[in-house]
C-alpha cells in the first residue's frame, strides 16, 4: 500500500515522459486489479514508445508480455496474442542473460497458451 501511495506520488510530480513512464511502469506492479494493471501498463508502455532511450527500449518485451497477459486474464485472447507477438518483435532488446531469458519464456509461454 504505501509503495503505491509512493509511485502515484511519483506519477503526479513527474515533470516528463521519462518519470511518467518510471512511476507509470511500477504503478502498474502493484495494481491488484487486472484492468486497472491493464490501464497503467498501457500508460507506461505509450510513454515509452514516445521516449527515444535504449534502455527503455529494453523494457518494450516486458511491457507488451505485461499487457498480454492481463488480456490473457481477461479472456481477450486475440488481443493477447497481438501484445504476446508485439513482445517477441522487440525480444532483440533484451539482455542475454537471466531476466532476458525470463522475459524471453514468459512471452513463448503466453503464445503457446493463446494458440492452443
Amino acid at each position: 500500500g504505501e509503495a503505491t501511495k509512493l509511485f502515484l506520488q511519483a506519477w503526479n510530480e513527474a515533470t516528463n515522459d521519462f518519470e511518467k513512464f518510471t512511476a507509470a511502469y511500477y504503478v502498474a506492479r502493484h495494481q491488484k486489479s487486472v484492468n486497472h494493471k491493464l490501464k497503467w501498463d498501457e500508460a507506461a508502455l505509450q510513454l515509452a514508445l514516445k521516449i527515444n532511450n535504449d534502455t527503455v527500449k529494453g523494457t518494450l518485451p516486458s511491457l507488451y508480455l505485461n499487457i498480454a497477459k492481463c488480456y490473457e486474464d481477461l479472456n481477450d485472447l486475440d488481443n493477447a496474442k497481438k501484445n504476446y507477438d508485439l513482445a517477441l518483435s522487440f525480444a532483440n532488446f533484451l539482455p542475454d542473460n537471466g531476466y532476458g531469458n525470463m522475459v524471453k519464456g514468459g512471452i513463448m509461454k503466453g503464445i503457446e497458451r493463446v494458440t492452443k
